[in-house]
């Protein structure tokens, strides 16, 4: 595995690899690898001969009093993670590559709409700056696919239509959320739970499997199912910032054309953010009738 910090010998290597005829597959991360990230370089593995991981924590989705400073950064045990991989390149730029006239006024690219619900919402600004990282990140690597993990519905979401919106020739891949065996999803941040917190936090996944269920049986008051698992969170010592029951197409409000719904929920359990979801598919002959009330 070669490993890079700066864009142009990278680039370099690159272009040798498409000159041989080869595939190239990206999976952009911030490092701290778990179990969730390295199925995203297996799939990579399986639709590109070549896999490029950037790790780089941006501080441009980082918003005032957010976890920038101490977000996990395990440089070593990640590179050992991602050779066992088969890795071949990894990219860990510095902030100054990146960002080289610094963190002020710079050209932005912004989603519109998708990245001002959800998440969006309670995190101005923090989409703006995902989106912004993933296009110098593609600008660099012009892979043919990228892949993304479906834990983040909402950045997969957006991503998707960036792409589409600015015509980039890339794939984008996702892959389903990995789990610990009670159903939390993976996450860099779950290492700052404490052992009451982390026995509390799988009922997160829990609660989005309930009101799939009620859905999946006939349930039709999403509102009242909003609020109910918003009370069961803060019951249980979360403190929930949005539980929604949304189109997973556009994240809007479930309508007659909807395929498929997400449920989507983000919440602290101390100072430690959770999101999670799930989705569930619509029969639109049998199922739509006992959703269109709602």
């Amino acid at each position: 595995m070669r490993t890079y910090a700066g864009a142009t010998p990278l680039q370099a290597t690159l272009r040798d690899c498409r000159q041989q005829g080869q595939r190239i597959a990206f999976v952009p991360t911030m490092g701290n690898l778990h179990e969730g990230h390295l199925e995203l370089v297996r799939r990579a593995h399986s639709l590109a001969d070549i896999v490029v991981v950037s790790i780089f924590v941006n501080p441009l989705q980082f918003g005032p009093g957010e976890d920038l400073d101490r977000y996990p950064r395990t440089l070593a045990a990640d590179k050992e993670k991602l050779f066992s991989e088969g890795v071949q390149l990894l990219y860990v730029p510095e902030v100054a590559e990146i960002y080289p006239e610094g963190m002020g006024i710079h050209t932005q690219v912004q989603v519109p709409d998708l990245s001002e619900t959800l998440c969006g919402s309670s995190r101005p600004g923090h989409f703006n700056g995902v989106t912004t990282v993933v296009n110098k990140l593609f600008n660099i690597i012009q892979p043919d696919v990228a892949v993304f993990g479906e834990k983040d519905f909402q950045q997969l979401s957006i991503i998707r239509k960036m792409v589409k919106d600015l015509c980039m020739p890339i794939r984008i891949e996702g892959v389903a959320t990995a789990r610990d065996t009670d159903g939390l999803a993976k996450s860099s941040r779950n290492g700052f739970l404490n052992a009451e917190q982390r026995r509390v936090a799988p009922l997160i996944h829990h609660t989005l499997l309930a009101c799939r269920d009620a859905i999946a049986c006939g349930f039709d008051n999403f509102l009242q199912l909003e609020s109910h698992a918003r009370m069961q969170l803060l019951q249980a010592g979360f403190e929930p910032d949005y539980f929604a029951i949304r189109d997973a197409h556009t994240l809007r409000a479930v309508t007659e054309q909807t395929e498929e719904i997400a449920i989507l929920a983000a919440a602290r359990l101390g100072s430690t953010r959770l999101i999670d979801n799930v989705r569930l598919a619509l029969n639109p002959v049998s199922d739509w009738g006992m959703l269109a009330s709602s």
